[in-house]
Formats: structure tokens, sequence, C-alpha cells
């Protein structure tokens, strides 16, 4: 900045009445307009005067950019008149973006409007740009001629339409892409945000509000382009060859901004030095808080390693308490596809559980866009160590998405971002499924999923524009628009791709929550709706155009290969009562396991629990910030995603009243039928935390602008009546405004705590987990199984206990076994179930170790059994220490008329040869 512009900026900073009361600020630049000027500032002085409990106190700001015809003289006329109008003098002809970036430092509005000293678009349309910033909340909203709403009421010459459209076009190339009307010069700004802009801002002439939109962009503050009446007027500065120039300063402006970034990764990374041979501080923007996403990247890592600390201590012993049998069941994945890349088989298919037929690996959930490339891991660590990283570092990721997605479209607060992720991501039904399902924890694609459909509806930066009498570019043919439509489809096609790979099920019921919000957003916003549909669709449709031929044989092997199956039955009480969302979980801080349980499936599917202070707090929120559009969507889709995971059948708590619920129109349709409804309540998870974040960040910025009252209510001026004592009608002292802030910072901030503590999550319980025997860890089954034979435990590995799984996944995968824990098909209408179907001798043998009873066996039972060891060409049945294990060996024993052999810890019993050696370990 030169003196002039510091001389602005100082003025700007240091009138703090001002600052804290001047609701907006109208910045004119002038250069020559003696012959518009006087009726641009009656009018403008005219509308803001006719309604003032709307636009309260107010400024205009005349910068005159070195002017050699009268345009100063009128301007200090007009001031001479009318108190709230500035002349702000240049000391020459320096360029539009000189003078705007004069005015807008010297403004102190919490708004504040650019408008052209031709008023081509009318200052009554400041009201619609009015309206759609109070529904953004922040940001800027930008005069749009090309909108389908628009008006053009005086066309410019044909000639300079197409200069325009050539011009915008070039523009849109190298700096700006997707927006229709990059020129109009009616814009309002959030204040402060507006003079942050300004004050990094170095260029001087037309292309300034280029860059400066193009910072809001790369800030992820929003702007929206609003339909305008505007007419063309005569006399206008702008002449064919100002496009060069304005390509000359975009090209210089993007070689500065790569200067910038790098200098500010080193600045991030602590590498680049002040010139007093200090450290820096931090840069601005938004590479220069890459100190603070690492620090709120560190701090989600430290949390997942407290909540997995029992695991990592020992993880040779070390079991998940409430794990069930998923533990060994998803290290048995990592290793099973590891086997499988490694020896180059079909990573969808497996005989290594329930030998003969098999799993369908890809009707599983078995992550494969983790178990592949951690193969490496798998191998030289264990399928546990594996198990322990994917839980910490996708938990991590999970946090740091959400934290990424809040603060690019959310807040701008980083540390309400931080707080708002955090809730998304270790909210209580998380913290369930962090214990067994980690495709249910490890989201960190779901967030960049939203990000980019997003985009799609909302064009870059929404509407970067480069103003003063610019209106002579208007809308260019969309080619730039098409391709970032392309761009963005074809990522959210590979995103969604690999989200596949990850876990169906959360991209269901993704896609669900933000159906939900669209539907919200679309009722309350039906102009931007309109906008962003043919976008949406399109990009839609390049999505599809990739993800089909990537999942065509994926997925044709998960629903017709081998072992396919359709549906799972979960029974009918799989949805949430009503007072699962108001009670803690039994892992939170204050929760209860009793409570708990009695309201869930089980441990690792308490889908809701957020607790009633949580509840309470989202609907005071709701309330207090039911203006926003994007309050007002999240509000309806937590209530719907709510409504929806109580099931078809919602029983009121305490009555014996029983009513339909909305599940009911789903519960049977493909796909969601085989969706355990309870956890469609995880999408109010990220609904609550963006809900949070939203208003931590208004606590924040309430911090900034009590600071700034209170300054007004030190000084005695016309702006302190803004701040007086409600029952004296006396202006209040600065203190006592300071206080008054603080008390209600204090009393929001206080309300967010006792919301968020009680469900702030404890450390994973852990137990030890029983040794392999030393018959299968020291490879003794060898000599017991030839190829196409498989070891059979005693009971079968089955849902309820898998811990043969383990034996096979921590010493290679050398043998195949019968049974399992998987989902597959049941019945000649292939219903999918849990671990594989029952046989008589597997029921037999499950029944006995729950109830330590050995039945009476005859010769039927006898023949059942060696009909069913045929089956699974068993070569040896192996019986290890476990509770009721005498009961298991009598029956074993009667079963097959012999008793069987003491060896490696275990007994066992050697079968005759099943001639089986052709069959095939794996697919």
């Amino acid at each position: 900045m030169d003196a002039t512009e510091r001389k602005a900026a100082t003025a700007g900073a240091g009138d703090g009445a001002r600052a804290g009361s001047v609701a907006l600020s109208v910045v004119v630049p002038a250069y020559n307009e003696e012959a518009r000027l006087r009726p641009t500032l009656d009018a403008i002085r005219a509308h803001l005067r006719a309604d003032p409990d709307r636009w309260g106190e107010w400024e205009l700001i005349v910068v005159d950019d070195g002017s050699t015809d009268g345009t100063a003289a009128i301007a200090a006329e007009a001031a001479a008149h009318e108190p709230r109008i500035q002349l702000l003098r240049s000391d020459g002809n320096h360029g539009k973006g000189h003078a705007l970036r004069q005015g807008v430092l010297a403004s102190h509005g919490r708004r504040v409007l650019v408008t052209d000293a031709d008023l081509a678009t009318p200052i009554d349309e400041l009201d619609r740009l009015d309206k759609q910033l109070t529904a953004d909340g922040d940001g800027a909203a930008i005069g749009s001629r090309a909108h389908p709403d628009a008006s053009i009421e005086v066309r410019q010459l044909a000639l300079r339409e197409w200069l325009g459209r050539l011009g915008n076009r070039l523009i849109r190339l190298v700096a700006v892409d997707g927006i229709s009307d990059t020129q109009c010069g009616f814009k309002l700004f959030d204040g402060e945000r507006a003079r942050a802009a300004f004050a990094e801002s170095r260029l001087d002439g037309w292309s300034i509000d280029v860059e400066i939109l193009r910072h809001f962009r790369r800030s992820g503050w929003p702007v929206t382009e609003v339909p305008v009446r505007w007419a063309h007027q005569p006399g206008s500065k702008v002449r064919p060859l100002d496009y060069g120039k304005v390509l000359l300063e975009l090209a210089r402006l993007r070689a500065g901004e790569r200067t910038a970034d790098r200098t500010a990764d080193q600045a991030a990374d602590g590498t680049a030095d002040r010139a007093d041979g200090r450290r820096p501080r931090g840069l601005r923007g938004p590479r220069g808080l890459r100190r603070t996403d690492l620090a709120v990247a560190g701090l989600f890592l430290l949390v997942s390693l407290f909540l997995y600390k029992g695991l990592w201590a020992d993880l040779d012993h070390a079991y998940l308490a409430d794990a069930g049998s998923d533990q060994n069941q998803w290290e048995w994945f990592f290793r099973v596809t590891a086997d499988n890349v490694v020896h180059l088989r079909n990573p969808l298919f497996t005989t290594l559980q329930n030998f003969p037929d098999g799993v369908n690996l890809m009707a599983n959930t078995v992550m494969l866009g983790l178990s592949v490339p951690l193969t490496p891991v798998t191998l030289v660590f264990g399928p546990t160590v594996t198990w322990a990283l994917v839980l910490t570092l996708g938990l991590t990721a999970t946090a740091i998405s959400w934290y990424r997605l809040f603060a690019r479209r959310l807040v701008r607060d980083r540390r309400a971002a931080a707080l708002g992720a955090a809730l998304a991501a270790f909210a209580p039904p998380m913290m369930s499924h962090a214990n067994a399902h980690p495709n249910f924890l490890v989201l960190f694609m779901i967030p960049v999923i939203i990000d980019r459909a997003l985009r799609l509806c909302v064009r870059p930066g929404a509407g970067v524009g480069a103003g003063a009498t610019d209106e002579d570019i208007e809308d260019p043919d969309g080619e730039a628009e098409g391709r970032r439509v392309l761009r963005d489809g074809v990522l959210l096609g590979l995103f969604v791709t690999y989200q596949i790979f990850l876990g169906e099920e959360p991209l269901l019921l993704a896609v669900m929550g933000m159906l939900l919000f669209a539907l919200a957003y679309a009722v309350v916003r039906r102009d931007v709706a309109r906008a962003a549909l043919r976008p949406l669709l399109l990009g839609l449709g390049y999505a599809l155009q990739v993800c089909l031929p990537l999942l065509a044989f994926p997925l044709y092997w998960q629903f017709f290969g081998p072992q396919s199956y359709h549906s799972v039955l979960h029974g009918d009480n799989a949805g949430n009562s009503p007072l699962a969302f108001l009670e803690f979980s039994g892992r939170a801080l204050l929760g209860d396991e009793t409570t708990a349980d009695a309201l869930a499936m089980n441990r690792t599917e308490q889908n809701a629990f957020y607790g009633w202070p949580l509840i309470a707090l989202a609907f005071g929120i709701v309330v207090w910030l039911w203006r926003l559009a994007v309050v007002r969507a999240l509000a309806f889709t937590a209530v719907a995603a709510a409504l929806l995971s109580m099931g078809p059948k919602i029983r009121i708590p305490f009555t014996d009243v029983v009513l339909t619920g909305p599940w009911r129109a789903l519960a049977h349709q493909p796909l969601f039928e085989s969706v355990i409804e309870s956890r469609v309540a995880m999408i109010c998870a990220p609904a609550l935390g963006a809900l949070v974040a939203l208003a931590a960040d208004r606590l924040a910025a309430h911090r900034a602008e009590a600071e700034a009252n209170a300054d007004a209510a030190d000084v005695d001026t016309p702006d302190a009546d803004a701040y007086t004592d409600t029952e004296s009608g006396e202006p209040e002292p600065g203190d006592r405004a300071r206080a008054r802030w603080r008390r209600h910072r204090l009393v929001g901030l206080a309300a967010v705590a006792a919301a968020l503590i009680p469900i702030v999550p404890t450390a994973l319980p852990v137990r030890d987990r029983p040794d392999v025997p030393q018959f299968i860890a020291d490879g003794m089954y060898r000599a017991y199984v030839s190829e196409g034979e498989s070891v059979v435990p005693v009971p079968l590995p089955d849902p309820g206990s898998a811990e043969a799984l383990h034996w096979q996944s921590a010493t290679g995968l050398g043998f195949s076994v019968p049974g399992g824990y998987f989902n597959g098909p049941w019945g000649k209408e292939r219903m999918g179930i849990y671990g594989a179907p029952a046989r008589y001798t597997s029921n037999l043998l499950r029944d006995v170790r729950y109830s330590g009873q050995a039945p009476v066996i005859g010769a039927n039972w006898r023949a059942q059994a060696r009909f069913d060891l045929a089956f699974w060409r068993a070569g040896v049945v192996v019986l290890a220490p476990q509770a009721n294990d005498a009961a298991l060996y009598e029956t074993v024993e009667k079963l097959l008329g012999r008793p069987g052999k003491r060896i490696g810890g275990v007994w066992i019993w050697d079968l005759p040869p099943t001639g089986g050696a052709g069959a095939v370990r794996t697919g």
C-alpha cells in the first residue's frame, strides 16, 4: 500500500466508534465523472434515508482517482450538505483497483457495497443483494446480468457485447471459471472480509474485483450471483485494449499467488525466516492457517490414540472388549486380501472360510480400498497392526476430512470447524462402531464426496467478478463452466468408486443425508436450486459414466457371483427407540452401560445416544439461527434421519401407542432392505456437528463485534446512541458493554460445553484374547490335512464365536475351515444371513457349547455327523480349551465313536482321507 492507502487503512482501523456502529458503507470510485456523479450520490442518499430502520447508520465514500474535471468539487459539495458522505482523493490517476482499495480500507461498515459512478445497476437493487447476503450469513453477493431472472433494460452495441463476451471468456480461462457474469459493477461484501481481502490485494487496474473475489474463493468464503436490473450508460471508461491489460494483470496475479503459496508453505513448515531473523508468526489466508490445521490434525490423532490406547499397548494379546467376533473377522479380512494380492488370486472370493462353498468377499465389508494398499503392512507386521492402524488413522482422517469441509464450506473460524468436526467424527454412534466396524468409522471420503457435489451445485467462488464500468462484459457461452462440471463430475465418480471399496452402506446413508439436505435447501432457496440443477445433473451423469465401467464387474460379482445373496435378515426390532436419542451411550463420559444396553441391539449398534443436552442445544441453535437457510436444511436433515431410524413401527415410550414410521416405505426396497434402520441416525452426527460449528462460529464473530461495540460506547459520538442502556436510555460505558457481551458469549460457550462434555468418549476397553493353540501355531495340523481338506474346529466358527479365524490369520492362512463369520446366502431364495447355513452337526455342537450338556447320541446323529464331515471334507477335528469343553469332548467322542488324541494343547480326531485333493483353497 502507498501512503494514501495507509492513511485510509489507519482511518478505517482507528475510528472505533464508527467501526462499531456503521451498518453499511457504500464505496464509489470516480474518475472524471462530473456529469454523472451528483445524480448517483443523490439517488444513493435518498434510498438509504428512505428506510432508516433497515439501513441504520451508513456512510458513502467517494474516491476521486486523480480526476482532471470537477468530480472532486461535486463530491465535496455533496459532503458539505450530508455529513455521512466522505471524499477521499488520490494524488494521481492510479486506476480503479487503487481507488477501490483506498475506499474499502477507509470504510467502517459491517457491510460494504461497491458500485460504479454511473449507477447502471439502480441502487434499489441493493435490497436483493442484502437479502441474499443475509441468507448466506457472510461472504459476498454480486450483481449478475447473466442470471435467468436478470433484467437488461438498455443493451450495449453488438460489437461491445461481443468484445465483452470474448474478454470475459479469456478472464475466466486465466483466473476464474464457471462464473456467469464477472463484470457487473455492483457488489455487496461482508465488511470485515472485504477489508481483509482488499488489504491483501495488489492490482490497481480493472482486474481488482477478480483478485478480490478470487481471494474469497481461495478463502472458502461464499459468493453468490444475484439477478439485477441493468441499463447500459453512455460514457464507459472500458476500451477494447483494456482487456489485454486485464489479462496481463491476472497473469501477474497468478504468478504472484504461486510465489505466495510457496512462501506460505515455508512459513507453515517453519522454514521461512523474517527479515529480523525471527520465525514468522504465520500468514493470513487459508494457507497461512497451515499451522492451525496441523495442530487440529495432531489433536485428532492424539484423541484417536487415546481411544485405542489399550489396543496399542499390547497388540499381541489385546482384543477390543465390545467387539464381539468382529476383530477376528476384520483381521481375517485384511489377511486374506493380502494373501490374494500376493498370490494374484481373485480378491473378490475365497474358500478359506465356509469351506467348501466359500465367501463372496465383494458381498462382505472387506474394505478393499484399504486392505489392498495396506497389504505390505499386513504381511510384514501382521493383520492386528493393520487393524489398529485402520481404526486409529482412519478415525483421525475422518475427523480431519470433516474439519476441512466445515472450514471450507460452512464456517470461518477454524476452532468452530474443529469443534463441529470432532462431534461429527467422535459422536456416540461412531464410538459404538469404533469397537468393531471400521467401515462405519473410516468415513474420510464422505466429506470429500459432499464437497465435490457442492462444487457442482455452487459455482466456484459463486460469482467472482471484476468491476468499475465493466458491465461491458456479459455472460460467455459457458465453455469454462462445462469444463469445470466435467472435471468435478469425473472426480466425483472416482471418489464414489473408491468409497464403494471402503463401504457401500455408509455411502448409501451419506446419499440419503445429502438428498434430505438438498430437498430442504431447495425448498428454502428455490433460486439456488434452479441454478444448481443443470450442472448437478450433468456432473452426476459424468460421475456415472466413470463409476459404471469401473464397478461393473465388482458389482456383478457381488450381486450375481458365487455365494451372492440379496437382502440381509436383521430381525423386526432394529429401529431406535425415541429414548435412545436422549440417553448417553454406555462408553460416554456420563453414560451408563445398563441403560444403553437396554436401548440398543448390542454395544456396536448404539446408533443414537446423542444425549438430551445436545438435543436441547441443537434446538436452541436452530431457533437462534433460523434465518440461515443452511440451518433450516440441517435441522430438517437431522429430524428426518432420526424419524427414519426409528424403523417401520415407532413405539411411544411409556405407552402402548405404536405409530407407523416413515421407514416402512423403504424397508422392503432394493438396497434399503439390507440396512439396519437404526444406523440412519448416524446421519445426525455431521448434521449436529455442522450446527454446533455454526453456533461456535457466531460466538467467535460476536466476540470481535462486542469489542467494536464497546469501543463505540466509550466515545461521545452520534453513533453511540445505537448502544444505550435498555432501562435508562443513556449510553452504556464501554466496560459495561464489554461485560455484557462477554456474559452472552460465556453463556453460549457454557451451553455448548454442557451439551458436549457428557458425550465425550472414553478409552475403548480391551480384554486378553486367547492364544492360538500350539497345534495350529506350530503347524502340527499339516500332518493331518491334505490339499483340499479342512480343519474342523469344535464348535464351528460362527458370528457368536469366531476364534478359529484368528487361528488362520495369525498363522498364514495355511488351512480352510467350514462355517465362519461372514454374510452369505441361505435357502433357495438366497436370503442373506450371518455365517454359514446351519447343518445338523454344527447346530448340535453350538448348542452343547452354550448349554454345557452332552445329549444322547444315537445312530442317526452319528450318520449325520459322517455326512456333514464329508461335506466339509474334514481332515481333522480340533477341540481347543474353552468353556464347556468337557461336554463338547463327550459329544464329539460319541459322534465319531472313538476318543480323541491330545496333542499341541488341543484334542484332535484324525479322519480318513476325504478324496477332496482336487478341491481348490481359494478362488
